[in-house]
């Protein structure tokens, strides 16, 4: 075993220099450059034991130092140990969030709860020998609440620092308890999905270590490198995994050893099951590289196997035209199992989706999962960003890329209702779902637009109202960008950003000064209000006169900015001979008042007609009419209660 790990060490050394030549002048050891800094690398032994739903595993982390600082301790992650009572962060942010309702956790045996204990840290000599036993200095730590009782950070002292560009190796060996799933991770009967399974680096930058605490709202953040992965499950047993299958090995034992090998990828998760169906397919493009696409299905949803290729061929399209080409040769798609809680999350090159036994092809079940899911092998794969720090670069960026994926190849899709706990379906085929409303999940930001400043650090936002922030308002504010500027230098902005942070960890203000650019002009005016405030949009019509005064009507609409928050609108003016008038207010007073002499009357008046700024968080109040509307309404309604009155009436006929 050791032996193994010494030449796949030095395999990985030789793999993570980041330049064509290796360090010394050695001879070179590829014709390329690597695509990342590879300065993150794991070569990893790990061995399930269904049974008693535990995981021993042994790593050496190959790591280099990039910052311009020497770093004289070491920090990893250490995940599950959030889910070991309710004395942790996460946990103590969970109930918070929860309120009362915790009789979940309370009914919750020792058994399914999680442990991650770290049981040996080496220094390696040479990335192979024994040369110091870390493990007795090493401490957890609670660099952002202080909280004594949180175990998700260990601070692992070194005896001598690791200066720029210098490089060492550590040995951790660990057991695990597999918990009934906590955030997506965990094991509902023979199915485990496996994520933040491993102790693993935080990032070293020249301000030193960030590597916060796990926390209930936010998720992770990693440096990119190699992943040489060998996980031993039961014989027979499918495995899903980051990465590509290099070798499958029999144990005399009744176990079968997978390894999986990726390279620049920044975290790496596995599934394993003896139910999933295998299906594979392959998406083509003539300008984009052809990816083999895995799927891991459950047996009662093979069936809409077509429908998860479909929305991933979609993904890999839509996203490589607009920003870049996605560049692994793979990806695995898992369909998890019923109750396992696991669907719905990213890694890199695998995600998986969720889907219902009853799936009608009208609503968008599971493509909008899988689309957006996907998705996150760009904006967070590819691009890595701190979400601990910066959520909304990766989930705002692509909440607002699903929807447009969903608008051009999804729709018309439909409102959907469940019953009978989730499983029968009922269509409303007369509520079709619009981009705004639903991809941009414009109704959970506007009882949220006020709660944070989007700049706060997503792990402060207040409990309960983060997802508004960085899923909701994101996507809200790049879709009026859109509006405003049009979709070419958007797109153009968003590409550039794309083309300078893959395989890096990319600021808000990379972001901003790629928009600027792509948009051929300074938008820090609107940056600063969506991003580095928490004001709100609210334009409104105030007042709308029309008055004979001789031979002619005088029209007069007064319209209001209710909100803080400035942008520049149209006031719009519909007269009874059919004639429209629009006017363009910078919308920086409190209000402004506009008058017209016409031989028509006015029959209306609108602020932002085109609806281009969808952050308005009242479009209530944005017109107004003469004409009364009541009658209209009643009749509709009327006339669709009579209908559904007709169909109960009929239905009851049929079972008397």
């Amino acid at each position: 075993m050791r032996r193994r790990h010494a030449a796949l060490v030095a395999l990985l050394v030789a793999l993570a220099m980041p330049a064509t030549f290796a360090r010394g002048g050695q001879a070179p050891v590829s014709a390329a450059p690597a695509p990342s800094p590879r300065n993150a690398n794991y070569s990893i032994d790990v061995d399930l034991d269904p049974a008693s739903r535990t995981i021993t595993g042994r790593a050496v982390v190959t790591w280099r130092n990039l910052t311009s600082k020497p770093a004289s301790e070491l920090r990893f992650h250490t995940y599950w140990n959030a889910w070991r009572d309710t004395t942790s962060t996460w946990m103590r942010e969970w109930i918070r969030g929860a309120g009362p309702d915790t009789s979940e956790l309370t009914r919750r045996p020792k058994s399914e709860w999680a442990s991650m204990d770290v049981t040996a840290i080496r220094l390696l000599a040479g990335g192979t020998t024994a040369m110091a036993d870390l493990l007795g200095g090493a401490h957890y730590i609670a660099p952002d609440d202080g909280n004594a009782e949180d175990r998700t950070v260990l601070a692992v002292p070194l005896p001598k620092s690791v200066g720029p560009g210098e490089t060492i190796a550590v040995e951790v060996s660990w057991i695990a308890h597999v918990p009934r799933t906590f955030a997506r991770t965990g094991v509902v009967g023979n199915s485990f999905f496996l994520a933040q399974w491993f102790p693993k680096l935080g990032v070293l930058e020249d301000g030193g270590w960030n590597t916060h605490q796990f926390h209930a709202s936010t998720e992770f953040f990693s440096d990119y490198g190699v992943y040489d992965v060998r996980m031993t499950v039961p014989r027979g047993w499918v495995v899903g995994a980051t990465g590509v299958e290099r070798s499958r090995t029999d144990t005399p034992t009744g176990k079968t050893v997978h390894q999986y090998v990726q390279e620049d990828v920044h975290d790496f998760a596995w599934t394993t099951s003896p139910d999933y169906i295998v299906k594979t397919e392959r998406f083509e493009h003539k300008r984009l590289q052809a990816v083999e696409m895995r799927l891991l299905i459950q047996p009662e949803h093979a069936s809409q196997a077509d429908r998860y290729f479909m929305a991933t061929r979609a993904t890999l399209r839509s996203y490589g035209e607009w920003y870049g080409p996605y560049p692994y040769v793979h990806i695995t798609i898992v369909d998890p199992a019923f109750q396992t809680e696991a669907g719905g999350m990213e890694y890199p090159t695998l995600f998986t989706g969720g889907t219902n036994w009853l799936a009608p092809l009208t609503v968008t079940d599971p493509e909008d999962v899988t689309v957006h899911e996907c998705g996150h092998q760009f904006w967070y794969g590819l691009v890595g960003n701190n979400e601990f720090e910066h959520a909304w670069i990766d989930e705002g960026l692509n909440t607002f890329s699903t929807a447009r994926v969903i608008e051009e190849t999804f729709s018309p899709n439909f409102y959907e209702r469940r019953f009978f706990g989730g499983v029968v379906p009922w269509v409303f085929h007369d509520i079709a779902m619009s981009r705004e409303i639903a991809g941009d999940r414009m109704a959970g930001y506007r009882t949220a637009a006020r709660s944070d400043a989007q700049q706060t650090p997503s792990w402060r936002y207040a409990s309960g109202t983060g997802g508004a922030i960085t899923y909701n308002k994101t996507a809200l504010w790049l879709h009026t960008l859109e509006r405003y500027l049009g979709w070419r230098r958007l797109q153009r902005g968003m590409s550039l950003f794309f083309a300078r942070s893959t395989f890096k960890h990319p600021t808000p203000e990379d972001f901003f000064s790629a928009i600027n650019e792509g948009a051929g002009r300074d938008l820090s005016w609107y940056f600063d209000q969506v991003y580095r405030s928490s004001n709100a949009f609210d334009y409104a019509l105030g007042t709308l006169t029309t008055e004979k005064r001789g031979d002619a009507y005088h029209t007069e609409v007064m319209v209001q900015r209710r909100g803080e928050a400035l942008f520049p609108v149209d006031v719009q003016v519909i007269f009874d001979d059919g004639s429209r008038v629009r006017e363009h207010w910078d919308g920086r007073e409190r209000w402004k008042l506009y008058t017209w002499d016409r031989s028509a009357a006015a029959v209306s008046a609108e602020v932002d007609p085109d609806n281009v700024l969808l952050l308005d968080i009242d479009r209530t109040n944005n017109s107004r009419t003469l004409t009364p509307q009541t009658n209209k309404a009643a009749r509709q309604w009327t006339a669709r209660w009579f209908l559904w009155l007709q169909d109960l009436v009929q239905t009851y006929a049929f079972f008397v």
